[in-house]
């Protein structure tokens, strides 16, 4: 039970109510944080236009952003994120199992770029004054300035989500769930 009221959905405002709705299905099964978010709606609607229209111009490819998401998300133990996002993870090619490893050294089916990537979520996540400037230079092979600000954005953002969804306790979406259990176990 989330550590605050949630907001239902016939009291959000009349121009909240399409973020709302992608967020019950287009984009996700995230209706339970946005409930919950829904009590400052300036943060509401400023940080989910800018995750929308972030996938709308699809400069980082959707792969390395999960890579990165589920990366940070076991980092922080956020169950929500990790429920939500290995799904996804697999609808780019990752198999669950590399899902679950993605923390030890090695990862099946990980290219070098994938790697790279979860790497660079670790290091942003736990001592970001410390990267290097290697690691910079190795991500330029791959990325274009846009794109590491983007990604780095995203890792720093996903901590936010990440401790924001376990400080409110918020519940984990029935679909969210299901989508997780059927990749964990699919069905025959």
């Amino acid at each position: 039970m989330p550590r605050v009221k949630e907001i239902a959905r016939n009291d959000f405002e009349e121009k909240d109510r399409p973020i709302y709705q992608k967020l019950s299905g287009d984009y996700g099964y995230f209706q339970n944080q946005a409930r919950i978010l829904a009590h400052r709606p300036p943060a509401f609607r400023h940080l989910f236009n800018m995750l929308f229209e972030l996938a709308e111009e699809d400069v980082l490819p959707k792969r390395y952003l999960e890579i990165a998401l589920v990366t940070v998300s076991r980092l922080n133990a956020c169950e929500y994120c990790v429920v939500h996002h290995t799904p996804r993870l697999s609808s780019y090619g990752i198999d669950p199992v590399s899902a679950e490893k993605i923390l030890e050294a090695e990862i099946p089916g990980f290219d070098k770029v994938d790697t790279l990537v979860r790497d660079y979520a670790v290091q942003v996540t736990r001592q970001p004054q410390y990267i290097k400037d290697s690691i910079f230079v190795e991500l330029r092979e791959y990325f274009d300035d846009s794109q590491i600000v983007e990604l780095t954005l995203r890792i720093s953002l996903c901590g936010f989500f990440n401790r924001f969804n376990d400080a409110l306790q918020i519940n984990i979406e029935q679909e969210a769930a299901t989508e997780y259990a059927n990749i964990k176990e699919p069905e025959n």
